[in-house]
């Protein structure tokens, strides 16, 4: 069985926000899956010590690098994280394809992956619009006080 996500994350990969408006963002997220035909199994928050990779799981299948434009394995990208299952002291990494030293959140993604120290995440959300609209990522920013994106993620 399959598992997706929307994974909320801080623009800025260094920033967090205070407990209390970890929780806030959390219990916004639940409500905005709480009608009739809405669900979700579990929303929930997490910090992190240091900047992780917030992967979009099997909906990324392609990797093009910022320097060359040349294409790289997804494997090589998640060896890397698992490498650093820590998270990562630095973005900074040598790319496969032409050897450059560039950060990894300039890498492009064929669908958006991200790198923070804090998310909120929906498994398993269900609702005719899944993912979160502009005045929702707005509510969950203010809740937060920082501006946040989505990554959609399947496993």
């Amino acid at each position: 069985m399959s598992d997706g996500y929307i994974r909320l994350i801080p623009t800025d990969l260094e920033w967090q926000p205070t407990p209390d408006a970890a929780a806030a963002a959390a219990a916004y997220v639940a409500r905005l899956f709480s009608g009739p035909a809405d669900d979700v199994e579990e929303v929930d928050y997490e910090f992190y010590d240091r900047v992780t990779l917030i992967d979009a799981g099997e909906n990324t299948t392609r990797i093009r690098c910022s320097r060359c434009d040349g294409e790289s394995d997804v494997g090589w990208l998640y060896d890397l994280a698992e490498e650093n299952d820590e998270g990562f002291e630095r973005l900074d990494v040598a790319v496969p394809c032409c050897g450059a030293v560039v950060l990894l959140d300039t890498l492009r993604y064929d669908w958006p992956m991200g790198f923070a120290r804090f998310e909120v995440s929906a498994m398993n959300p269900t609702r005719e619009k899944y993912e979160l609209d502009a005045a929702e990522l707005a509510d969950v920013a203010a809740l937060l006080g920082h501006p946040v994106t989505q990554i959609l993620a399947h496993y």
